[in-house]
């Protein structure tokens, strides 16, 4: 394990054009459940029932009371752990450019990171339905099921329900950061959700080195990453980024 981390603080100090690649698992210490595998959302709610659009079109009150409510107070009180904080770390010290999230806490942006790319759009942002204004999350008034804009239109959260589309400029710039980066880190992420999965191969095809964090092996190990560190995102990586501060002096 200490070779690995000497080994990947080494890659990322000679770096100077590092992209991210996060998943729930990034999250999941700051308190935030997955949506899938074991322990997750999706084994407690049927997703088709309570995050498809059509579910929310057709009983906002329903997908509400069920599922935004809840997710509005945990993310409420949510805060970026180590993990986010070494990246945001990278950044500040100019090898990260660009982070690829999977996930809708808006943790990464809270943690200092500048260009963040989310497929899955956030929950840290609602809109209204009607006149398209926009407020942060923590400013919704849930009084009243669905809440509503003072236009009278629901507010929903800016993120990607199913039978939604990935927004296309997500997807375009990815694949951007993916061919132009010279290292990769993949964080915390199965791997197995398209088409964020296909990040890593574009930019190993390209010639990066992908770096892969996370505790259990993905379909990614020992075929696109060309090592993995196992451990806790949160220890893992603030090991990593405090090696790299001392190489670079």
């Amino acid at each position: 394990m200490e070779e690995l981390i000497e080994k990947a603080a080494e890659e990322l100090a000679r770096a100077t054009n590092v992209a991210a690649l996060t998943g729930a698992g990034i999250s999941v210490e700051s308190g935030i459940p997955p949506f899938r595998g074991p322990g997750g959302l999706w084994e407690k709610i049927d997703p088709m029932e309570y995050a498809h659009i059509d579910a929310f079109l057709k009983d906002p009150v329903k997908v509400w009371n069920v599922l935004l409510k809840d997710m509005k107070a945990l993310l409420d009180t949510a805060r970026p752990n180590p993990a986010h904080l070494g990246l945001a770390h990278l950044e500040a010290m100019g090898i990260l450019k660009t982070v690829i999230t999977q996930n809708v806490d808006g943790l990464h942006q809270l943690a200092g990171n500048t260009d963040v790319i989310e497929f899955h759009g956030t929950f840290a942002v609602h809109r209204c339905m009607d006149c398209n204004r926009r407020r942060e999350t923590c400013d919704i008034d849930l009084d009243r099921i669905p809440p509503r804009c003072e236009c009278g239109g629901i507010w929903r959260p800016e993120c990607v329900f199913f039978g939604e589309m990935i927004p296309s400029r997500a997807l375009w710039r990815s694949q951007q950061a993916a061919e132009s980066c010279d290292v990769m880190l993949v964080i915390g992420t199965s791997a197995t959700v398209q088409p964020a999965a296909t990040m890593p191969a574009i930019a190993k095809q390209a010639g990066a080195r992908i770096i892969e964090f996370n505790e259990e092996e993905t379909p990614l190990t020992g075929w696109v990453s060309n090592y993995r560190i196992p451990g806790k995102a949160g220890n893992v990586l603030d090991r990593v980024v405090k090696r790299v501060e001392a190489l670079r002096g």
